[in-house]
């Protein structure tokens, strides 16, 4: 797996949890919602990226 999609990953994930958090905590900050959705909305965006970028490879590695 690529070091990009790892970091990817680890992006979604950690804004993922920092929203299940701020949903589940009573008393949450505004910013920690915030930051869980900036921080998913830039792995997401990274991850597109990336897709964009390599989507023809799989033709490359069939005319080999």
């Amino acid at each position: 797996m690529n070091s990009s999609q790892v970091l990817n990953t680890i992006l979604i994930v950690a804004g993922g949890a920092l929203l299940m958090y701020a949903i589940s905590v009573e008393n949450a900050s505004p910013y920690i919602k915030i930051a869980g959705l900036v921080i998913i909305m830039f792995g997401l965006y990274r991850a597109t990226n990336f897709w964009v970028a390599t989507k023809d490879d799989h033709e490359e590695n069939d005319e080999k």
